[in-house]
């Protein structure tokens, strides 16, 4: 059986990657908002409030964890690139989901905010070198990784996520 918590395989990291991959990435986090949006076009409340696998989070907790998560990896980008080496501060994600603004608010508020972040975030991407990527810093899950590494786990995390909902979506004909 397929393990429903990772519809796009786990994550895997590439040591190195080329120019073109790592436009590829960027171009992909760009289009991930549009991409979460798109997923959940024309839900219900009824289906927003549906667990995307049993005992995991609903698809409205899983479109709020996007931008929560996100929101970190843009703050762990620009601290690898303005410190040496820093490392990255964890946060508890299952209790963030639970929290009031995980559970219950209206989808389009994060969705919003995801636009607005990654906006922001592709221009700073975009402007960056090589040696920049090539930066590093200390994930407190991973250990030691580039911002190129970096930038492919948040990349993953966006499509990993989307997958989840789409997934459900397929598996319930909606």
């Amino acid at each position: 059986m397929t393990d429903l918590r990772y519809p796009v395989g786990k994550f895997e990291l590439k040591t190195e990657i080329t120019g073109g991959q790592r436009k590829a990435l960027i171009d992909s986090l760009a289009e991930a908002p549009s991409r979460l949006r798109a997923a959940i076009e024309k839900l219900s409340l009824q289906q927003l409030n549906e667990p995307y696998r049993p005992e995991g989070w609903t698809v409205r907790q899983v479109v709020h964890h996007v931008p929560d998560s996100q929101l970190n990896a843009y703050t762990r980008f620009k601290l690898g690139l303005t410190e040496v080496e820093p490392t990255t501060r964890p946060y508890d994600e299952k209790r963030w989901a639970e929290l009031e603004d995980g559970r219950n608010a209206d989808p389009e508020i994060s969705l919003r905010l995801l636009e607005s972040l990654h906006e922001r975030w592709v221009i700073l991407l975009r402007s960056l070198s090589p040696a920049d990527f090539a930066q590093t810093l200390n994930h407190h899950e991973l250990g030691v990784m580039t911002l190129d590494g970096l930038l492919q786990l948040y990349e993953w995390h966006g499509r990993h996520h989307v997958a989840q909902i789409t997934a459900l979506r397929q598996r319930r004909g909606w």
